[in-house]
């Protein structure tokens, strides 16, 4: 029988190739043409806002407060969530920087800037996954009943369902 959290763990396997693709492209930066830069870019823009970020706000909507009461501890899901509004933070200075190249060649400065934060991004969500599968999975698995577990991902998929409108 598969973990309760499975459906999570599923998500995230959907997830980590495009989390791949933002180091992918910043490695490409400086080398790859600007076209296909671009391009590259508003796939990884495109990802993050319609995919990272609602799944982001539906974890601290359904998945951290129930990790929160079965830990006893409502501040245990504190830097998770704050590692939630760097990436919100870094996804709109990406938006930021992928308008600037729109409008032509990227300069010096949005060049390193658009490295820097897809490294960063890269380098945040993967920490930030590993943590979740390694302690707060694990904690889920062992103590969530199937059907609260069933709840939570409702709750999960309605928040991430609203995250996605209200972004748009």
């Amino acid at each position: 029988m598969p973990p309760v959290t499975q459906p999570l763990r599923d998500e995230h396997k959907e997830l980590v190739p495009h989390i791949d693709h933002l180091k992918t492209v910043a490695d490409a930066v400086g080398e790859a043409p600007p076209d296909g830069l671009r391009e590259a870019v508003d796939h990884c823009a495109e990802f993050l806002a319609d995919h990272l970020i609602p799944h982001a706000q539906a974890e601290d909507v359904a998945l951290y407060p129930v990790v929160a009461r079965l830990m006893g501890a409502p501040e245990a899901t504190l830097t998770m969530r704050r590692d939630h509004v760097e990436i919100a933070a870094m996804t709109a200075e990406l938006l930021r920087i992928r308008d600037a190249m729109n409008q032509g060649d990227p300069g010096l400065h949005d060049v390193k800037d658009l490295q820097r934060v897809l490294y960063g991004l890269y380098a945040l969500v993967k920490v930030h996954f590993a943590k979740e599968e390694e302690i707060y999975l694990p904690i889920l698995d062992e103590r969530l009943s199937e059907s609260d577990a069933h709840k939570m991902f409702e709750a999960m998929g309605h928040a991430a369902h609203e995250a996605k409108a209200a972004y748009a």
